[in-house]
């Protein structure tokens, strides 16, 4: 199966992804050996994920995060409250007006008594009332 070569904005964003990470790791004044041991992996694979190499998998991007104490903004990259496209997305599906329910016509409710639930006036023995 040929490899996908993805987009040039994707390209650019992997790069620019890598090289943060570069930068990242120097500033926490870490090898790239040290990482590489920190996130479980080689020191080449370190080597293409600072160069935005897209084959790197997504579970090498977590961990590495992790080990440099960054692991919270991976859950956090598509945060839905912070998704400004689809939330425009969502107000241009609301309804231009709302309008009140139409009111169904009014059922006797069960605790209105009918015609054939009166009992006889001056009965009430009938019915087990003593007053």
């Amino acid at each position: 199966m040929a490899k996908q070569v993805p987009s040039i904005a994707a390209t650019q964003g992997l790069r620019k992804l890598g090289a943060d990470i570069s930068v990242a790791r120097k500033r926490r004044r870490m090898t790239q050996q040290r990482l590489a041991d920190g996130a479980g992996v080689t020191v080449p694979t370190i080597r293409r994920l600072e160069a935005g190499d897209p084959g790197m998998s997504l579970a090498t991007l977590a961990m590495v995060l992790v080990v440099l104490g960054e692991g919270n903004r991976l859950g956090n990259l598509l945060d839905t409250s912070t998704d400004d496209i689809g939330l425009l997305i969502e107000n241009e599906k609301l309804p231009q007006r709302i309008r009140a329910a139409r009111r169904r016509p009014a059922q006797p409710s069960r605790t209105e008594k009918h015609d054939s639930d009166q009992r006889p006036a001056g009965d009430d023995e009938s019915f087990g009332e003593a007053f």
